[in-house]
């Protein structure tokens, strides 16, 4: 099958989670014998800050974990056509601009032979709902939500079982726990400031335990401000700036435990959604704490990570995981069993190919595929439930 995903930026990780998932999801399809394209603009808001930021030296992490992904660069006046040219399934992720949405969209009510998805990712459907309803999607087949929260969104706006919740993986080719273990010390957390939407939660959950612990505190991540490095400096937390997700499981490594703090969106309003940083760090065998976030999908199991209803509570986890090698080495096997056994991008592909089979059993591989009116959507052990379209 040929697939054409259009993406922000696959070489960019800079403020960009989805590469990471994406990067991982298109080399295990490439590795199931499918041809894979990621087209990127030439000019996007990732790479510029990545280049700003780093340089060029800034792609060379990309490039050496991933050497058989090179994503198709292309102008802004660029066909669409020829951007679609030849695919079986096209994958458009929300971070496009809405007018090349719209003409992907138009070019398959027109007659195209190819399946297309939109690929949902955020919370804007909920934090920014105007912005995302001013994609025209009406011309596409259905959409990938990576939550079921949000895929609930998008039935109330009428695509009813035309939606699939998509969750995000780790891709354990790079995210595993290290050959050879070194010695670990304090905890860590790779996390981007963003808008400052969860500021007092990392005060509370983050900031001020890890220092209430005697613990040292390591952060990566970027658009921090002035008063987001002054916090950290009143903490006596070691701030390191960009870092690229390449380079993430050799920092888990180093350190003896991470801790998960959603922001606010995905705490309240789609809650079960959780970041990347979840799957990532379980894979690379660091013990996490997870502040107040319902896993109301049953993604993880209890055992998996250590829940913290307040700051005091994550204070004692970082001494106990501290203090008790048996306790760290418990989690670190219950956390890698679990993302191994339903939560790798290898798994991820596999529920993207049956809910592409679904749509045309008999010719889900080949070119030409048609679309006859059967849909799908994911549970949350990730096999498939059939709807009615």
């Amino acid at each position: 099958m040929n697939i054409v995903y259009l993406t922000h930026s696959l070489r960019s990780c800079w403020n960009h989670g989805n590469a990471h998932f994406l990067r991982g999801v298109l080399r295990e399809l490439q590795a199931k014998g499918h041809q894979v394209r990621a087209l990127e603009p030439a000019r996007n808001w990732s790479l510029d800050n990545l280049l700003a930021d780093a340089g060029e030296a800034g792609l060379r992490p990309f490039r050496a974990a991933y050497p058989e992904l090179a994503p198709d660069i292309y102008e802004p006046d660029t066909d669409p056509a020829a951007l679609v040219d030849g695919a079986d399934l096209v994958i458009v992720h929300e971070w496009n601009e809405p007018a090349l949405v719209a003409a992907i969209g138009r070019l398959r009510a027109a007659g195209g032979r190819f399946l297309l998805l939109f690929h949902d990712t955020h919370h804007r459907a909920v934090s920014a709902p105007d912005e995302m309803r001013a994609f025209d999607l009406s011309g596409f087949d259905g959409v990938l939500a990576f939550g079921e929260t949000l895929s609930e969104v998008y039935r109330g706006w009428g695509w009813g079982g035309r939606v699939w919740t998509w969750h995000e993986a780790a891709d354990t080719r790079l995210f595993h726990p290290p050959a050879v273990e070194v010695e670990r010390d304090g905890v860590v957390w790779i996390g981007n400031w963003g808008d400052g939407e969860r500021t007092e939660e990392l005060e509370r959950f983050l900031f001020r335990p890890v220092y209430a612990a005697g613990q040292s505190l390591d952060v990566y991540g970027v658009r921090y401000p002035d008063d987001a490095r002054d916090l950290l400096a009143q903490y006596g937390a070691r701030y390191h700036g960009w870092a690229p997700n390449a380079a993430a499981p050799g920092i888990f490594a180093r350190h003896r435990a991470t801790v998960h703090v959603p922001r606010r969106y995905y705490a309240t309003i789609l809650p079960g959604i959780p970041t990347i940083r979840v799957f990532e760090a379980l894979a690379c065998g660091i013990p996490l704490i997870c502040a107040p976030w319902d896993d109301r999908e049953g993604l993880f199991r209890p055992g998996d990570f250590l829940t913290a209803p307040d700051g005091d509570a994550v204070t004692r986890h970082l001494i106990a995981l501290r203090d008790d090698p048996a306790m760290r080495d418990e989690l670190v096997a219950a956390g890698l069993a679990t993302i191994r056994a339903r939560h790798t991008c290898a798994h991820r592909a596999d529920e993207l190919l049956a809910i592409v089979d679904h749509f045309h059993p008999s010719r889900a591989t080949s070119r030409n595929m048609d679309v006859d009116g059967v849909s799908t959507s994911l549970d949350t052990s990730g096999g498939l439930r059939r709807t009615a379209a």
